[in-house]
């Protein structure tokens, strides 16, 4: 049974994506590199891997979101929002303020020039190469009332839910054709870098995380008693987007492994399944790291906030180091020390906040 004070699914798929994607983020750095052919092969094969982290974040606060309005007698919008405010809001505007000010050589797709550029740069998530998901994720916390309602419209009709998640993937489906035939078949990726921060990209997952997290119980059986099936799917899935990001021959380029494919959509469900069915197990065996997993999810969006800033001073400062050892190795190292800072101060901000809120309340 899950608590309040240990960790649920969503918790699990936040602390993962955070995890995956500072992976992401450090694969990028490496694979700037002066790397062979081989490295550059198994840094995309690893970054294959990883390619959930945007589906598994939205499916994960969806998840965790209404599984915790759903005990409130009443929904308070206001008080939801002033929430996440100081939990998601404020750390998204001081970082992006950060990037911008103090590091603007992180800055995609052009350079601030006056403060009309400058405020462009501040909403699209162009402050820093990874900020481009929370542009697209907070617009789910803005229009969760949305989601909300249309948990309460499915209530606990199996025929409601299973028409919402098949028009849910004919959606996802007309998506995929869209953007393949104006965009990917065209070779203008870069140009339409927008529809990155459409939160209606990732719908699909927001949906069916919140149908997860209202039928709970169903969810967990299902993808119980389907397991070989997921991992099959899984299995084919990964051959499927290497095979896809492999066919663009060498160098290779991060860029051509999108979520806007059906092979990275049935990867990231399989994924998402994968982890929920190792949450579900600890949960129901009430491993004693659940508290621990609760606890890093309370901090998974601030460390993913951070963790640019952290691998880029590691970089510059441990360069010469670097490029002494084994790229791979360099991945891993650069993998451990980034997510230590990044917690680390996700953690220390939040413990130096809250002693200033109970002076200033004191005052």
């Amino acid at each position: 049974m899950e608590t309040q004070s240990e960790a649920d699914v969503g918790d699990y798929l936040k602390v993962f994506a955070c995890t995956a994607v500072m992976l992401q983020s450090i694969l990028s750095f490496i694979l700037n590199s002066n790397l062979t052919k081989s490295t550059q092969i198994t840094i995309g094969l690893i970054f294959n891997l990883v390619k959930f982290t945007a589906p598994a974040f939205i499916f994960g606060i969806l998840y965790t979101s209404i599984r915790t309005s759903q005990k409130q007698l009443q929904f308070n919008y206001h008080s939801y929002l002033s929430q996440q405010l100081h939990n998601l809001f404020i750390p998204t505007i001081l970082w992006t303020c950060w990037y911008l000010l103090v590091m603007p050589q992180l800055q995609q797709h052009g350079q601030f020039t006056n403060w009309q550029t400058w405020l462009k740069q501040f909403f699209s998530g162009n402050a820093a190469p990874h900020l481009w998901y929370s542009c697209m994720m907070l617009q789910f916390i803005i229009f969760y009332p949305l989601f909300l309602k249309l948990i309460t419209w499915v209530n606990h009709s199996s025929k409601k839910c299973s028409l919402v998640i098949s028009l849910a993937i004919i959606g996802q489906l007309l998506w995929l054709v869209i953007y393949r035939q104006l965009v990917f078949q065209g070779n203008t990726v870069s140009s339409w870098y927008w529809l990155d921060r459409l939160g209606i990209s990732f719908l699909i997952y927001g949906i069916l995380g919140s149908l997860a997290g209202h039928f709970r119980q169903q969810f967990s059986q299902l993808i119980k008693r389907f397991s070989p099936v997921i991992i099959l799917v899984w299995i084919i899935a990964y051959w499927w987007i290497n095979h896809q990001l492999l066919q663009y021959g060498m160098p290779i380029k991060l860029e051509h492994a999108t979520y806007y494919q059906v092979s990275t959509t049935l990867y990231d469900l399989a994924t998402i399944c994968l982890i929920a069915l190792l949450a579900f197990n600890q949960i129901s065996h009430s491993r004693p790291w659940l508290r621990l997993i609760h606890f890093l999810a309370t901090y998974a969006y601030r460390a993913f906030l951070g963790h640019i800033f952290w691998l880029e001073l590691l970089w510059l400062n441990l360069e010469k180091i670097f490029s002494k050892l084994n790229p791979l190795l360099n991945i891993l190292i650069l993998t451990i020390l980034t997510w230590l800072l990044s917690f680390a101060c996700a953690i220390m901000f939040h413990v130096i906040s809250q002693k200033i809120k109970t002076v200033l309340q004191l005052n």
